[in-house]
């Protein structure tokens, strides 16, 4: 999957990454690298599914889509 991040200087220094596809998806670093990788991380912990999200009606299914 491709996001598209934003990644702006920050006033106090170093950068800001912002993913405007997942609201509040949001990371700093020191640097463009450190950034970067921060927002990944951010990303997969977005997105990673928690136990209390499971709680569906019985005949829900469950479907994988390609983005």
């Amino acid at each position: 999957m491709n996001l598209k991040v934003i990644l702006e200087p920050s006033d106090e220094g170093g950068y800001t990454a912002i993913v405007p596809a997942l609201p509040g998806c949001i990371s700093e670093g020191d640097t463009k690298e450190e950034a970067l990788g921060n927002i990944r991380e951010a990303i997969d912990l977005y997105l990673e599914p928690k136990e209390d999200d499971w709680d569906f009606a019985p005949n829900a299914e469950l479907m994988e889509v390609a983005v």
